[in-house]
């Protein structure tokens, strides 16, 4: 019989939870980045093994929005609770319990939902402090289980993955066994593209530009793409650039690179910088990008 467990993977910003998803998959689906918010959209990870699917729901950390792209990535990462049969909730080892892990316990109480704690970053630890974290989340909150992990290094997944199978229930499968992501490729593209631009950038710029695929032409052998990259004003246009157009050139370099090995073909990338004054702000913007609040709700 088919079992199957949609999950939830919640978390204050740049704590690893996609560093964690990819790690289950043993492939990249999330981008990844040592700038907070790097994730903006829930990313549907699927796990199959056997006779169990898991389903896993990255989210965009939880933290106080400031935009009202702040505001879609708040509602995408409350309604993937709600849309969840159990919750991984990842905290930084590193760092003691604060408000944000306090409410997002607090919506997860609500939800009658089970619980697994997983504290990431061990390697950056030590057993002593460890402890002290993990009892410092047990005084808070009553765990499912708790689970200390370095999901860079892959420590702790085999574990996870034991416990989550408590939360399997017989169902059909909701995807067929050969994927392990539901994303359109465009949206593959994208998401890949802005990882580049967070890699090669400086702090500020990153979050203000968002990437839009154009054209997507599959020839086989091929896949031809144009992508515009937005953002906010006319100086950070220059900067995306570069001198001789060297940074725009290096960003296209690692995205093709990425995008080669995940579709196994030859990847023409071509792309263009526009700007779109505020548009984190601008609801019709941020629909046409994809950050539809009324969807969520």
């Amino acid at each position: 019989m088919s079992k199957t467990a949609f999950i939830a993977i919640v978390g204050r910003p740049n704590v690893g939870k996609s560093t964690l998803l990819n790690s289950i998959l043993g492939e990249k689906v999330a981008i990844v980045s040592s700038k907070p918010q790097t994730t903006r959209n829930r990313i549907t990870g699927i796990y199959t093994s056997g006779e169990i699917q898991f389903v896993f729901l990255d989210t965009p950390g939880f933290q106080k929005p400031r935009t009202k792209l702040g505001e879609y990535m708040l509602a995408a990462s409350g309604s993937s609770i709600g849309n969840s049969d159990a919750v991984i909730l990842i905290a930084d080892v590193n760092y003691p319990l604060g408000e944000i892990e306090k409410n997002i316990l607090d919506r997860v109480k609500n939800s009658g939902l089970p619980c697994i704690l997983v504290l990431n970053k061990t390697d950056m630890s030590n057993p002593e402090e460890i402890a002290i974290r993990i009892k410092e989340y047990d005084d808070y909150y009553k765990f499912d289980a708790v689970i200390p992990a370095s999901a860079s290094k892959g420590q702790g997944i085999s574990d996870l993955l034991n416990e989550c199978k408590n939360f399997l229930v017989e169902s059909e499968w909701f995807f067929p066994d050969d994927i392990i992501t539901d994303q359109p490729e465009r949206n593959i593209v994208a998401e890949t593209i802005r990882e580049k631009i967070l890699r090669t950038l400086s702090d500020e710029i990153p979050h203000g530009t968002a990437v839009s695929v154009e054209e997507f032409i599959d020839e086989g052998d091929i896949i031809k793409v144009r992508a515009d990259i937005y953002c906010e004003k006319a100086s950070h246009k220059g900067i995306i650039i570069g001198k001789n157009g060297a940074t725009l050139k290096r960003i296209g370099t690692y995205a093709r690179e990425d995008l080669e090995r995940f579709f196994g073909v030859k990847i023409y990338l071509n792309l263009w910088i526009k700007i779109k004054e505020k548009w984190r702000d601008n609801t019709v913007n941020l629909n046409n990008l994809g950050y539809n609040l009324k969807e969520l709700q």
